[in-house]
């Protein structure tokens, strides 16, 4: 079994928020783009939260928008061995220096967490971080989280603060209706 290397940080300097996973699946890591599977929710969810419709925006325009939101993506996990893509089978696992994020990027204020992996490790990682800033666990946007969309949604729409102001949102609304079949219309 070989190791994988995860995917370069992809922010700007002024990122206010950062998503952090794991280490990116096979998929992603074969696309060299983060969050690739077609059947993981990132992209959904993260769109849920800046109010746009990302997953149907090429990569390179949700990253422009990531951007242009002060949104920053990275992993804990800078490289494991792991056959397949699930987060339970990482061994001998090097850790990217997210402590780092605390110092440079000075408009931080909040890191967010996707899934409990993400979350275990990057917590012992950045340890007690400065009050400006805030620590999110969010439900993994992995279809291996059978979690409900509506219930994932929910907990991802708390990134708002970091990026828009706050005001409702019915993004669980909303995908219910996409998630209809022509039966139920």
């Amino acid at each position: 079994m070989g190791v994988k290397y995860g995917l370069p940080l992809v922010a700007r300097s002024d990122a206010r928020l950062f998503i952090l996973g794991s280490l990116p699946g096979d998929a992603s890591l074969a696309a060299s783009r983060y969050y690739a599977h077609p059947t993981n929710q990132f992209w959904r969810l993260l769109g849920c939260s800046i109010e746009e419709e990302l997953h149907e925006l090429s990569y390179e325009q949700r990253l422009a928008r990531l951007a242009d939101r002060r949104i920053g993506l990275w992993d804990v996990i800078a490289s494991a061995s792991r056959p397949g893509s699930l987060d339970q089978a990482i061994r001998e696992a090097e850790h990217n220096q997210i402590e780092h994020l605390l110092t440079d990027f000075t408009e931080l204020r909040g890191i967010a967490f996707n899934g409990s992996t993400a979350a275990s490790v990057g917590r012992k990682l950045i340890g007690k971080p400065p009050p400006q800033i805030s620590l999110i666990d969010l439900p993994s946007s992995s279809a291996a989280n059978t979690k409900p969309f509506d219930e994932k949604a929910l907990v991802w729409t708390s990134l708002r603060q970091f990026i828009l102001p706050s005001e409702p949102f019915a993004c669980a609304g909303r995908r219910a209706m996409h998630d209809r079949t022509d039966d139920d219309r």
